[in-house]
């Protein structure tokens, strides 16, 4: 069956199609000057693909995080995790199909390489069981393979090129189909560029760059030139997936848009010359307040804690914490919960990463006094996976729960608190969550990602889901025979008893 996956239009105003299947087998290379309309056409091709294919972005500015919720990608924030949490991550994402962003817009160059290198390193390794085709898009592949060395480390520099040499060379017979797009041609290694057989030639000024997308697309040197009269959006095509012979079209709309939209002009503000030199010459913060990076919804609670680290100061050092008793540690915990249940109540605090909850949380622990007594960060995700599935503390010391703790433990970490949101309803008979509950207990605006997470536990063997004659859900927990009642999967929200 031949997939043709709509770009847009011809200069001629005939459609203009990619056909998908042999895209897979020849893989693409975009190129194009800074808003040129690159990363528009990326979104543009994975989004008419996205039905038909997994998927998987290498992202460095963050640009295609919006395809989570309109398409069920999952995000991956680099920065939370390892280079080898990364590796796994991709080997993971390829063995169960799900399409993912790897979001690397918080790292310095040389990180984004390291991580870069990692996950696509899994993506790669993986068994020859699960070569399942895919879309690998890297943007900014330059960043990544690098004609000259620059000013990373030759290792991190080696690992990355490596991969993307890989991607691109060997990844075809494991189902791998690299898509690369590159401001210049000048800056992308030459073995990894060489692999491409479809070309998009976007604007283009310099000489050289022009020169060289000439001769990829057949094209003779006094034509080169066209490419300096492109308009944003407008490429030159060629290629088996794409057309026999150079041909210009114009890329269609597409349904999601990048966070960070081009600049537009506005009005400047209205000021006198001496209310804005009093605020852009007052004397800085001192250094050791100076924040580094803070979530949005929390400057307040950041003074609030210098203010109580201060007091704690000034009390000397005869407060040394001596042991706690029983009432004493009761008392402790039923603060923790409190504070727990705090954070979770903030606006969207069920889509933040955990990094972002854990630092609001520690804060909020300082400001109470608890010091020392902060969980850490293992501790608070147990804890954010059991307020995430509605379990309080007494319920998860109950026996009962012993077994479901332990059937949890062979998931994912984040996919536990579905589990368990899921195990409470059954044992208590309650309606089976609909796929909002399920996908907001997982930290995610995707009912389709909510569906696979069931999916995916059932073919662990933990659960087993059915439907009833009118189309409500029931699941089944496999040998503790505990079932919920039949709940609507559509419904906004399933109340809890």
């Amino acid at each position: 069956m031949t997939v043709a996956i709509e770009m847009g239009h011809t200069k001629a105003g005939a459609l203009a199609a990619v056909d998908l299947e042999e895209l897979l087998a020849t893989r693409l290379l975009v190129q194009g000057n800074s808003g040129s309309g690159k990363s528009h056409l990326l979104r543009r091709l994975l989004e008419q693909s996205a039905p038909w294919v997994q998927q998987t972005i290498i992202d460095p500015e963050g640009d295609f995080v919006a395809l989570a919720d309109r398409f069920g990608h999952l995000v991956i924030d680099a920065q939370d995790h390892t280079e080898r949490g990364l590796q796994v991550a991709g080997e993971r994402a390829r063995i169960h199909r799900v399409s993912t962003v790897l979001n690397l817009e918080e790292l310095d160059a040389e990180n984004q390489m390291r991580r870069a290198a990692a996950f696509l390193g899994g993506l790669f390794e993986v068994g020859r069981d699960h070569w399942y085709p895919m879309l690998v898009v890297v943007d900014e592949a330059q960043l990544f393979a690098p004609a000259v060395a620059g000013e990373v480390s030759d290792e991190a520099r080696k690992l990355s090129l490596a991969a993307m040499t890989n991607l691109m060379c060997r990844g075809r017979k494991r189902g791998l189909a690299g898509v690369i797009a590159t401001q210049r041609l000048a800056k992308l290694a030459k073995n990894v560029a060489a692999e491409a057989s479809n070309f998009l030639m976007g604007r283009t000024f310099l000489d050289i760059d022009m020169a060289r997308a000439a001769d990829l697309l057949g094209m003779e040197r006094r034509q080169a030139e066209a490419f300096r009269d492109l308009e944003r959006g407008q490429f030159m095509a060629l290629g088996p997936a794409l057309s026999r012979r150079p041909l210009e079209l114009r890329i269609g709309p597409t349904d999601t848009h990048p966070r960070n939209a081009s600049p537009r002009l506005m009005p400047m503000p209205s000021a006198t010359l001496e209310d804005v030199r009093a605020t852009i010459l007052a004397a800085p913060p001192p250094e050791n307040i100076r924040s580094q990076r803070r979530p949005p919804s929390s400057p307040d609670l950041l003074g609030q804690l210098m203010m109580a680290k201060s007091a704690a100061l000034e009390v000397g050092p005869e407060t040394i914490e001596q042991p706690l008793s029983a009432e004493e540690l009761a008392e402790r915990g039923e603060r923790v919960e409190r504070i727990l249940r705090a954070v979770m109540a903030e606006p969207d605090a069920g889509f933040r990463v955990i990094g972002v909850l854990y630092q609001e949380f520690v804060v909020r622990c300082r400001i109470e006094g608890l010091g020392a007594a902060v969980p850490d960060l293992s501790d608070f995700r147990r804890m954010l996976t059991h307020a995430r599935a509605g379990l309080d503390s007494d319920m998860a010391k109950d026996d009962s729960w012993q077994d479901v703790s332990v059937r949890a433990s062979i998931l994912p970490e984040d996919m536990q608190g579905v589990f368990m949101m899921v195990a409470r309803a059954a044992k208590e008979g309650w309606p089976c969550p609909s796929d909002a509950a399920i996908a907001r207990a997982y930290g995610s605006h995707s009912l389709r990602r909510a569906r696979r997470l069931l999916t995916y536990i059932e073919e662990q063997g933990l659960i087993v889901c059915q439907l009833d004659g009118t189309g409500r859900r029931i699941v089944t927990l496999v040998e503790l025979a505990w079932a919920t009642a039949p709940g609507d999967p559509n419904a906004e929200e399933v109340p809890a008893g």
